[in-house]
């Protein structure tokens, strides 16, 4: 199958916009939460009702309007996911105004390229170091008239200046746009290049919201549903989310820091959650490596192989065995509810996207109790595109299949183009990309994939990462970074070869993942530096090649490898905000780590 359609489910009046959105959630549970917040770390979860939280909302667009913010206006947020960033998000549309995001970690360079490339009036940040950051580049802003800070009470000082805006002008301005008018502009976080401002419409939230309700009722809208993001909001995955909870009649929570994660879901019990594969990989490693240093690492593996084994058994039409069960039921009492708990207890679902999964961790989860619907998209699409479904309806190891109103093929070379209610209207101020991104009405994804009989959609690279080897070779790095990654003495990978006799990789080590490791193996606590030099460090890394070897052919396989000395990190460049690598960079600044790699013979 080269092509797979799904009908739309819910048809939306074109004159509507996102505030209808929301409204329709107030009217029909004025009085039912819609939001739960903390005003400080540590404190308790606070209640809203939906006529609060739009009474908050209404608050503060009124303040917009009285600082000079007129329809159209671009509103720029730069601030981690917190309670505040939702508020003016849905401040901002109700203000008749277009909210911009800026991820917390931009750099001077990229919070001016977005300044300016977006027109940004008005900009709030979260802290007074964000404000230093746009103070560099201020100057060269010739748009932007104002910086507020949360930290420093932005919200309230917006919200005494709105003393005077009437009612009726939000009312006015809540009922401008249309399906069609735009959004936000949520600028790609750019591996290679200048990032591309994304145009969302109204339309691309409201309809992919509306329907992704409607065809996964019992992930999103069961009674008592409620999630805590924690993904950055500036990222457009947690955006459709946040957007998501209205017409769900979710409750919606906010977590800014890992340090509290852990806590935050203890205490607000989401019953889904989204997040990359990297987290689900994390969690998996530190509660083996817990085991480990407790002396009951082979407990620990016998119940992760007997949750994997169950997992697949739900497939099999006679289900998992009597003996299986018990077994299943031992290995959860003794460790597998352990996790369930570290995720708060109560989350079922989790929609997972940015990256393969794996199949034995898919497996794994929905052994212990946590089905992980994987999912596919990209900012150009709204976020997802295609995800597997509830019950039988998921596949794993695959993304799915596409949401309503959507449809997915497979080009002549093997590239992902996408169709639907979800794909962008086009590049910000940038024509000539938009018509090379589009195909006869198609969106060019740049990913390689499959789809199977059923249309389910696998991903099996990108099509500018292709590796081709002076043999001819062409290989996917992809498929081997994801399998090598998921060791817990690893945080990142990169397969190199391009052009060259033999296929390696520049492997760094994981600042949380090795102490914990050495520890479980009873070796003392070594500098990173140490343990890259480690004879039993090596073994298990040279393991974990080998095991990735096996997923594919010889002339695939790692046959060399590098530990860096220093990891990729967001903030040294080498990764975008959201996790993925910038490749160019790496392959540019590693060139001869790179080199060194091909002196001398290849490994077996």
């Amino acid at each position: 199958m080269d092509e797979f359609h799904i009908p739309l489910r819910v048809e939306v009046d074109p004159s509507k916009n996102l505030n209808d959105l929301l409204a329709a959630r107030v009217a029909s549970t004025p009085d039912g939460v819609l939001v739960e917040h903390k005003t400080h770390e540590g404190g308790p979860w606070i209640p809203l009702t939906s006529r609060e939280f739009d009474a908050e909302i209404v608050a503060v667009a009124k303040g917009l309007v009285a600082r000079g913010v007129q329809p159209g206006d671009r509103v720029g947020i730069m601030s981690r996911t917190r309670y505040e960033w939702s508020l003016i998000d849905w401040a901002v549309w109700a203000a008749g105004a277009v909210p911009v995001p800026l991820y917390e970690t931009s750099s001077a360079e990229q919070v001016l390229w977005i300044l300016t490339d977006a027109d940004v009036s008005l900009l709030v940040v979260e802290t007074a170091a964000h404000a230093a950051v746009v103070d560099e580049v201020r100057a060269e802003a010739h748009t932007l008239r104002e910086v507020l800070i949360l930290d420093d009470g932005a919200i309230d000082t917006i919200v005494t200046s709105g003393a005077s805006t009437t009612d009726d002008e939000i009312t006015r301005r809540r009922g401008l746009a249309v399906l069609d008018d735009l959004a936000t502009i949520i600028y790609t976080s750019g591996t290679t290049g200048r990032p591309k401002g994304v145009e969302l419409t109204h339309g691309n939230f409201y309809l992919l919201t509306v329907n992704a309700v409607e065809d996964i009722n019992e992930v999103f809208a069961e009674p008592g549903a409620r999630t805590l993001l924690f993904m950055p909001l500036a990222h457009v995955f947690a955006r459709f989310i946040e957007v998501l909870c209205i017409p769900a009649g979710a409750v919606l929570g906010h977590s800014p820091s890992t340090v509290t994660l852990i806590d935050d879901l203890g205490s607000f019990k989401p019953t889904f959650i989204l997040a990359v594969p990297r987290v689900f990989e994390k969690v998996y490693n530190s509660a083996e490596q817990k085991a480990a240093a407790g002396g009951k690492g082979s407990i620990f593996q016998r119940a992760a192989k007997t949750s994997i084994v169950y997992s697949r058994a739900l497939d099999n039409p006679r289900g998992p065995s009597l003996w299986l069960r018990l077994q299943h039921k031992v290995a959860d009492v003794l460790v597998l509810h352990r996790l369930r708990n570290a995720l708060g207890g109560n989350a079922r679902w989790a929609v997972s996207g940015g990256a393969p999964l794996g199949e034995r961790l898919g497996h794994f989860y929905r052994g212990l109790g946590l089905n992980v619907l994987e999912g596919y998209g990209l900012t150009e699409t709204t976020a997802p595109a295609t995800v597997n479904r509830p019950g039988r309806g998921t596949k794993i190891g695959t993304v799915g299949l596409p949401l309503p109103g959507s449809g997915v093929r497979i080009a002549a070379d093997g590239e992902v183009e996408l169709q639907g209610i979800q794909v962008f209207r086009g590049y910000h101020n940038n024509e000539a990309a938009t018509a090379e991104a589009m195909h006869d009405g198609w969106f060019r994804t740049g990913d390689l994939g499959s789809l199977d009989d059923e249309g389910y959609l696998r991903i099996t690279g990108r099509k500018k990462e292709i590796i081709v080897t002076a043999g001819g070779k062409n290989v996917a790095p992809a498929v081997l970074e994801d399998r090598i990654r998921a060791h817990p003495l690893i945080s990142q990978v990169v397969v190199v070869g391009d052009q060259r006799p033999f296929i390696g990789a520049l492997i760094t080590l994981d600042p949380e993942g090795v102490p914990g490791w050495l520890s479980a193996h009873g070796k003392p606590a070594m500098t990173l530096a140490e343990a890259a030099k480690d004879a039993d460090v090596l073994a298990s890394l040279d393991k974990a090649v080998e095991k990735a070897n096996k997923a594919v052919s010889r002339a695939e396989s790692v046959r060399k490898y590098r530990i860096l000395e220093s990891d990729l990190t967001i903030a040294n460049g080498y990764l975008t905000p959201k996790l993925s690598i910038r490749r160019n960079e790496v392959l540019k600044d590693y060139a001869g780590e790179i080199d060194a790699l091909y002196e001398g013979p290849a490994g077996d």
